[in-house]
């Protein structure tokens, strides 16, 4: 246990950085910081390193969820000093109790904290507080200060953290050999930035709508949980929960005034979509469950439980029992994307094609360049034989959203039967870029280069090309 400790505390020093400083507004990093890590290089490397975690975990690729974190995420930003990027939220598929923020924006959530978190504003301040370590350049001032006295490159400093983010046990014995660090200093850089990441954060909490009391309800909750757990879960060995920490919290939101806050409605919606469709030990019995929390007047609200019946439903091929459910549903909450993807995929079931995509027209008049519903809506037309207008729907989202990898594969299905080989090859190397494969995207470009026969098209491919191969450079510099 005590082992395990020290390299935890040694894990979130590399996530966290350098001590905090008095106030809240960042210290002049200096000529010499810029040099090491420009904000222009940090963005570099978090866009490389959102490809690194695709590469080596389970990302969540769920529009209806991807568009629920990242509002959440977006909502908490709009608040928040400071912010230098945009920033890239990402759902990793474990039960375990964990996130985690890198360079260059990117935050990374397990599916667990949804399992475990009771209330919107309990997984919003786990959100404030990682947004917190970027906004405060924790990592960036602590690659900055390490590249000043080791003889490795700011690259090689990033890869080893970088390994430490995605795989903690592999990372620990890379991080330890590369950077030699005394524990004891990495115990008070941790020490210190998780204090400041809780103050700021919960400002921000507050400050976006959220209850500040959140934090501390979350942190007791997790200390009373793993009290006497022989293993901790994998946030409590990166991030050191002392009672200090707890107090702390309690004290700083009872600072600020008593506030109503609404029902999260849509918080239930995603944590029932993740205990029924991504949760590891799940159960076929999850629809009895939902059934008796619909009426039971529990901690569920009756929608939200009747929604998870509903998947739960489908999910075990009970199409006809989940239609009335689902009908229910759509009278109070027709507009709802998390409602307006069941029905999809329970008219896509049915082979009801013509019916979801007519629904999915209407909802793209009021949400035009809505991800659940554009992606909805492309699937629905490739269900229904029609290629091409799937094809053109999607070339037009994706010229607005580059890195959204389910569309690149929806429009990759779309091209194959169109005979359009050099898109098709094209989107294969989209889809593969996005997924850290880069040796695979740039063969699959310079295929669809060579394969246009459209002169300009030839030339905008030859530029992606450079630019998956800048890409992979990066790339290898995190990887290696």
């Amino acid at each position: 246990m005590a082992f395990r400790t020290t390299t935890a505390a040694l894990a979130l020093a590399l996530a966290t950085a350098l001590p905090a400083a008095a106030d809240n507004s960042l210290p002049d990093i200096g000529t010499a910081g810029v040099s090491a890590m420009s904000i222009e290089r940090e963005a570099r490397f978090g866009q490389a390193f959102s490809r690194f975690a695709r590469a080596n975990q389970p990302v969540v690729d769920d529009p209806v969820l991807n568009e629920y974190v990242t509002g959440l995420g977006l909502k908490l930003l709009s608040q928040a000093d400071s912010v230098r990027f945009p920033f890239r939220f990402l759902l990793i598929r474990d039960d375990s109790i964990n996130a985690s923020a890198f360079l260059g924006g990117v935050v990374q959530l397990h599916t667990g904290l949804f399992l475990n978190a009771a209330n919107e504003s309990e997984l919003a301040s786990v959100m404030a507080h990682e947004i917190t370590h970027v906004t405060q350049r924790h990592i960036a001032r602590y690659l900055e200060s390490q590249s000043r006295s080791t003889p490795l490159t700011i690259a090689g400093l990033v890869g080893s953290v970088a390994l430490a983010v995605v795989n903690p046990q592999a990372g620990m014995a890379a991080l330890q050999t590369t950077l030699g660090l005394k524990m004891q200093s990495a115990i008070n850089y941790t020490r210190d930035n998780e204090f400041e990441a809780d103050r700021l954060g919960l400002r921000l909490l507050y400050n976006a709508g959220f209850d500040p009391n959140a934090m501390a309800t979350f942190f007791q909750k997790l200390a009373e949980q793993y009290q006497f757990a022989s293993t901790p879960p994998q946030m409590l060995l990166t991030h050191p929960l002392p009672a200090s920490r707890i107090a702390e919290a309690r004290s700083r939101a009872a600072e600020y005034p008593v506030r109503q806050y609404a029902p999260d409605l849509d918080f239930q919606f995603a944590k029932a979509r993740i205990m029924v469709r991504f949760q590891q030990s799940g159960t076929t019995e999850l629809h009895n469950y939902f059934a008796r929390a619909a009426g039971s007047g529990g901690d569920w609200q009756p929608d939200a439980a009747r929604y998870g019946q509903a998947l739960a439903l489908l999910a075990i091929n009970r199409n006809e029992e989940a239609e009335p459910v689902l009908a229910d549903l759509a009278g109070r909450h027709g507009s709802n994307t998390f409602v307006l993807d069941a029905l999809t995929d329970l008219d896509n079931a049915r082979k009801r094609h013509d019916a979801a995509i007519a629904r999915l027209q209407q909802a793209a008049q009021r949400q035009p360049d809505n991800q659940v519903v554009m992606i909805n809506l492309a699937d629905s037309l490739l269900q229904a034989g029609r290629h091409q207008e799937a094809a053109e729907l999607l070339d037009g989202y994706l010229r607005r959203h580059p890195e959204n990898p389910l569309a690149w594969e929806l429009i990759a299905q779309a091209y194959r039967p169109l005979s359009d080989e050099s898109a098709f090859r094209q989107a294969q190397a989209e889809v593969a870029a996005l997924k850290g494969r880069y040796e695979v995207a740039v063969d699959q470009m310079e295929l669809a280069a060579n394969l246009s026969q459209d002169a300009m098209q030839r030339a905008r491919l030859g530029a992606r090309l450079e630019q998956l191969r800048q890409q992979q450079k990066d790339w290898d510099a995190l990887r290696n």
